[in-house]
Parts: C-alpha cells; sequence; structure tokens
C-alpha cells in the first residue's frame, strides 16, 4: 500500500467536491463548484476539481474514489438509477469516465456508502466492527458495514430510504410507504405544510419569493409554499408544535429502521447524517424512545450516534476506498 494520498470526490445534486486526503484521514486540500447538468459535465467538472485540489495540496494522488448520488455498480462503475432531477446522469459511467479524464485508477461507490466508509474508518463508528449508515438529505440513504468492510451487494445494499411499511404516502421513487416518506428533508417540508394547512400550529412561513405567508392560511403541499427544512428545525426550537411534531414523527421512522437493521444483520451501531441530521436534539429523543419501547429480541443494545465528520465524509470515505 503508497503512503500517497488519495482524492476524493462527492458528486451531489447541487454541488461536487473533490479533497486530496491522507492515509491517516487528514484533508490536505480541497475544491468545490456547482454541479453542472449532464453526466459528461458532472464528471469534467470532477476532473477539474480533483486537478485543482492536487495542485493546492502541493503533492501528486495514487488514485481517485468516487462517491455518487444514485444506484452505482460497484464494479462497471455506471451509474444505474438516479433521481429525476438528474439529467443524463443514469447511463454514465463514472470509472471509465474520471480515469480517462485524470489519467489516474478510479473506484466507484454510491456518496452514502462512501459517508460510512469515512465514518467507520475515521469518524462516529472508527474501530467498530459491524454498524449501519443512515443519511438524511432530501431523501433518506443508507449503508452498511459488515465485518471490517463495506458490503455493497448488488450495489443497492442498505438502501433503506425504500423500505416499506411507513404509511402509505406516495415516495419519489413512485411506491408507497417507504421510510423517505417521514424521515427526509422533503418529507419533513410536506408534512409540516400539510399540518400548517389543517389548522396546526405554525410560525411565519416564507413563499416562494420569500413573502411571510400566515399559518394556517391554505397552506398545503404543490401550493407553491417552499418552507425549508432549516426553518421548520428552527421553528420547533422556537416551540412551534407542528415543526416538533414532524420532526419527532422522523425520529420515530428512523428508530423503527433501526429495529429492523437490528433485526436481520445484529449491527450494534447505527450512524445518522446528512442535512437533517442537523437536528439531532430533535431527532434523538424520538429515536431512542423507540428502541426502549420495542428493544431488539436479541438482548443486544444498539447505540445510534450522529456522523461527526460533516460535510468532509463522502470525500474522505472515497478516498479511503480508493486507496491502493
Amino acid at each position: 500500500m503508497t503512503d500517497r494520498p488519495t482524492a476524493g470526490v462527492d458528486i451531489g445534486g447541487t454541488k461536487i467536491k473533490a479533497a486530496v486526503v491522507t492515509t491517516d484521514g487528514a484533508v490536505l486540500a480541497s475544491a468545490t463548484a456547482p454541479t453542472p447538468s449532464g453526466g459528461a459535465a458532472m464528471l469534467d467538472v470532477a476532473a477539474e476539481l480533483v486537478a485543482g485540489a492536487t495542485a493546492s495540496a502541493g503533492v501528486p494522488v495514487a488514485a481517485v474514489g468516487v462517491g455518487a448520488a444514485g444506484v452505482v455498480d460497484p464494479v462497471t462503475g455506471e451509474v444505474l438509477a438516479a433521481s429525476d432531477s438528474f439529467v443524463d446522469w443514469v447511463g454514465t459511467n463514472l470509472r471509465s469516465g474520471l480515469a480517462a479524464r485524470t489519467g489516474l485508477p478510479v473506484t466507484v461507490a454510491n456518496d452514502v456508502d462512501s459517508f460510512l466508509v469515512g465514518e467507520a474508518t475515521w469518524g462516529a463508528v472508527r474501530g467498530v466492527r459491524s454498524a449501519a449508515g443512515i443519511a438524511l438529505g432530501t431523501g433518506v440513504g443508507g449503508a452498511l458495514w459488515l465485518d471490517g468492510a463495506l458490503y455493497r451487494g448488488a450495489g443497492a445494499a442498505g438502501e433503506i430510504g425504500h423500505m416499506p411499511g411507513f404509511g402509505d404516502t406516495r415516495c419519489t421513487c413512485g411506491q408507497r410507504g417507504h421510510l423517505e416518506t417521514l424521515a427526509s428533508g422533503r418529507s419533513v417540508e410536506r408534512r409540516y405544510a400539510e399540518l400548517v394547512a389543517a389548522g396546526g400550529s405554525g410560525g411565519v412561513l416564507r413563499g416562494a419569493a420569500g413573502v411571510g405567508v400566515a399559518p394556517g392560511a391554505g397552506i398545503a403541499a404543490g401550493a407553491g409554499v417552499v418552507v425549508g427544512a432549516a426553518e421548520i428545525e428552527a421553528q420547533a426550537r422556537a416551540g412551534d408544535e407542528a415543526a416538533v411534531r414532524v420532526l419527532a414523527d422522523a425520529g420515530h421512522a428512523v428508530g423503527s429502521a433501526v429495529l429492523v437493521l437490528a433485526a436481520l444483520l445484529d449491527v450494534g451501531h447505527v450512524v445518522v447524517g446528512g442535512g437533517l441530521a442537523h437536528a439531532w436534539d430533535l431527532l434523538e429523543p424520538a429515536i431512542r424512545a423507540r428502541l426502549a419501547d420495542e428493544p431488539p429480541v436479541s438482548g443486544h443494545t444498539v447505540e445510534v450516534r450522529r456522523a461527526v465528520l460533516g460535510g468532509d465524509a463522502t470525500v474522505v470515505g472515497a478516498a479511503a476506498l480508493a486507496r491502493p
């Protein structure tokens, strides 16, 4: 194994980030840019960011690891499925495309897989033999770290966000009752708007143009009013009952998902990250209450931890996967 650093790349829906990472997990340099439209353009930007971060670090890298949004075939490097917010992303070959642009060996994984590798290698579950990762972002992603290694399955192992059994609301994938309909940032926003429209408690909301909208004034999902998850978090801290409820419901749903993971895999640790995890103090009590309600029949406790690497988790994990 070489002591040379590797580059990690995080390809998301709004931004792409590249970083040069040492063998002990230190980020020497990083670069970020908005995500363009189209697979080829995204690979162009990723390659440029790798070059920029490498130049800033002042040392060559041995290889590149990519953590990308969507379902990624770890063998071929091809994007098999992705949100419809990505244009011409499905079918893009990340491995061959980025290798051709950088001249370096490329390792490919899903972004949540990379997030978990980062947290298992240098973060919240470092040194843990087996763990699961849950990323609460716009959607809900999941990953598995079993017996000291990333478990990929056929490429979509751990996709807990599309686990059924969580009601009847239609998911973004077209099916119903998935975890994502309760525990994603998008679902929290939708459910908050629905509760306020139904007459529930709510603070002043912001319309699409930033105009204040009085609580309960006919606000419904799809009515053009956008209340961001960060604002809902702030409303919950201010005592807004509707905001507190939707975040507690999200935490309860995550707790239920953790119980399923514990029953199937007997994992003793789960790390939770993503944008919605910024509201950890509002989510954690509901998660822990759910675990206390129905503890695993094995008798083994499950420790749920918040991720600690923040926005670097995916690039650091991707860089770790790329180490020769």
